[in-house]
């Protein structure tokens, strides 16, 4: 993303925009709901494949994510044949199952432009057609009475006008087919001092990359980190340097200021919470740096700020190619990212947010009456050599050999680490929410034992992980497990979160220390996220690549969410104006498409070209077609394509 650092002019901006729009302003009326949805990727849930959704399937998905706190889903969408099949599915389940879970549309622009292009107003009619089939539903999400609508990416679709301005506002959001009916919240990664020129097209900004810290890259590691930085070995300072960018709320401060810039804007600010991110395809192989807690963290420095906060969105459910899911693994995974995703459940993160999610948006942090304690670690030593074509990670230094561990605890009590037989580590655990680490072995497992006034009331110690230090192929998901102190499995479902109030959240919990070191140990990471500011600047060597979604190889395929090209004219007749032309042939590009967005581009510039399908990471025409036994919603199927 485009950086604000070493341009004294723009920091100047900046300060002036702060102290006209304070960022300590009240963003919502007493008493209005604050919601938490999850992003589902609907290109991973058809196609005629073995993985495919159906009915049942969802209404399990809406089942689980209800019982978790979640409120809702993010139905993210392209052109595929299936897509109005299953997000039909998706609002049929959510009416069935629980008439408060609610569901709205999400445009993945960059599956959609990879599919039939964005710069035509045929693909505005399609986007259209699409969104007015869903938005009258039971089940549709609604704020300030219009219907919500998002997108992942857009911001160099011009739909058929002059620029991305004039294509958003003509042909979407006040075309008479929906002005007046959507409350548009999109995300577009551009420079954010350009969201003012959007009036009368952004309702609000939903700011998908801020579960992450884009800029915490090892180009930029002797900027933040010292010239001395020993990447196997950080120091205390240099600890507390990463843990204060990890989950930090800096950046949403400057969305939030800038969108307080739109006129005409209800200023809805939704932002992302994300567990972790990993990526190993031909197109796309780096990291985000996600240690140091980073799901709780996110969610203590959101919840330390919920009155500028609207809706958070998790990202993700189940987008498996990236390593960000907490839903059940399943539908139809990105062919290769099997290799990191089978065995590497995610759901552990799930048994804790419903207390985060409540305390959000109560603003109360709820009472914890069943002990939880969730660990996870990644399978390798990043220092490890496999024979692996793709080569290590970009951004594997910044990552730490760490078991990491958090304790949801309803009184005092002492927590036992060990990462093998001889490698072990006690910690005092006060009530309330504990963060602790230790240390990997190699050849070593991960154990937790919490105990209280003398006895057990947790051990958890997971089959089928072991920290190899000789894979046989870079893999840095993490494997997660989780028990709880009433049956020593999953923790039960939680009451609903009871009704919002405006009483202001508690500071997040302090990590305990230690009352036996490792002195193999690395420090505990520090929660603090005053720390260290978060400086948004771009990386201090300007020749390292700053958006990792972009390949490093320039041989390398494109990966079809992130063309790397935002300034290359478009030829118009890539975009189809045959129905005919929709891609339900199953080599069409995939939709898993949540993938980091491109640098951010001058909407003014031209639009991108088209991006290959054929460089899509996934071939789905490899599996077998295969049929669902849930009938077809009563919803039309063949809107996928632009009409004529």
């Amino acid at each position: 993303m485009t950086r604000l650092s070493g341009n004294f002019a723009l920091l100047a901006a900046f300060a002036a925009a702060a102290a006209a729009y304070p960022l300590a302003m009240k963003r919502q009326d007493a008493g209005a709901q604050k919601l938490v949805v999850a992003h589902h990727i609907v290109g991973l849930t058809g196609g005629g494949a073995p993985g495919d959704f159906t009915l049942d399937t969802w209404k399990n998905d809406v089942t689980l994510a209800s019982s978790k706190g979640i409120d809702g889903f993010a139905l993210n969408i392209g052109a595929d044949s299936f897509t109005n099949e299953q997000v039909g599915f998706a609002y049929q389940a959510a009416a069935a199952v629980n008439p408060n879970f609610k569901m709205f549309l999400s445009l993945d622009m960059g599956a959609i432009n990879a599919q039939i292009g964005c710069n035509s107003t045929d693909t505005a009619e399609f986007l259209r057609n699409v969104t007015s089939t869903f938005i009258t539903q039971p089940s549709q999400l609604m704020i300030d009475g219009k219907a919500l609508v998002s997108t992942f990416a857009g911001e160099s679709c011009f739909l058929g006008e002059a620029d991305v301005f004039t294509g958003w506002q003509q042909q979407f959001s006040q075309h008479p087919d929906l002005a007046g009916k959507i409350h548009f919240v999109p995300s577009f990664f551009i420079d954010i001092q350009k969201f003012p020129d959007f009036k009368n097209v952004l309702d609000g900004d939903f700011n998908f990359n801020g579960g992450w810290p884009l800029d915490l890259i090892t180009a930029a590691a002797s900027g933040l980190l010292g010239a001395d930085v020993n990447f196997d070995s950080f120091t205390p300072d240099q600890q507390a340097v990463l843990a204060a960018k990890i989950g930090s709320f800096d950046v949403d401060d400057e969305h939030i200021t800038q969108l307080g810039l739109v006129a005409d804007s209800a200023h809805t600010y939704m932002t992302a919470v994300a567990p972790w991110f990993f990526t190993h395809f031909d197109s796309k192989n780096f990291i985000f740096d996600s240690d140091d807690h980073l799901y709780v963290t996110r969610w203590q420095n959101v919840i330390q700020n919920r009155d500028k906060v609207d809706l958070v969105e998790l990202v993700t459910w189940n987008d498996f190619g990236e390593s960000h899911y907490l839903g059940p693994i399943e539908g139809n995974l990105p062919a290769g990212s099997e290799a990191w995703a089978t065995g590497f459940d995610h759901q552990g993160f799930l048994e804790i947010t419903n207390h985060f999610a409540t305390w959000y948006k109560t603003g109360t942090e709820p009472a914890i009456t069943t002990d939880q304690l969730v660990m996870w670690a990644r399978p390798h030593p990043k220092d490890a050599k496999p024979s692996d074509p793709l080569g290590p990670p970009l951004n594997i230094e910044l990552t730490q050999d760490q078991l990491w561990a958090v304790v949801l605890a309803s009184a005092p009590g002492s927590l036992t680490l060990a990462t093998g037989d001889n490698a072990s580590q006690s910690f005092d655990v006060q009530p309330g929410v504990n963060k602790f680490n230790m240390t990997l072995t190699p050849n070593g497992f991960m154990s937790g034992t919490l105990t209280r006034d003398n006895a057990t009331v947790i051990q958890l110690k997971p089959d089928g992980y072991t920290f190899n230090p000789n894979p046989t192929a870079f893999n840095l998901n993490i494997f997660v497990a989780a028990a709880s102190g009433a049956d020593g499995g999953a923790p039960p479902a939680a009451p609903p979160a009871p009704a919002p109030t405006d009483a202001p959240a508690p500071p997040a919990s302090t990590d305990a220390p230690p009352t036996a070191t490792d002195p193999a140990a690395a420090p505990p990471a520090p929660t603090d996220p005053a720390a260290a500011p978060t400086d948004p600047a771009a990386p201090t060597d300007p020749a390292a690549p700053t958006d990792p979604a972009a390949p490093t190889d320039p041989a390398a395929p494109t990966d079809p969410a992130a063309p790397t090209d935002p300034a290359a004219p478009t030829d118009p007749a890539a975009a189809p104006t045959d129905p005919a032309a929709a891609p339900t042939d199953p080599a069409a590009a995939p939709t898993d498409t949540a993938d980091v967005p491109p640098a951010p581009t001058d909407p003014a510039a031209a639009p991108p070209a088209p991006t290959d399908p054929v460089a899509a990471p996934t071939d789905p025409a490899a599996v077998p077609p295969a049929g669902t036994d849930d009938a077809a919603p009563a919803f039309p199927t063949d809107g996928t394509a632009p009409p004529a």
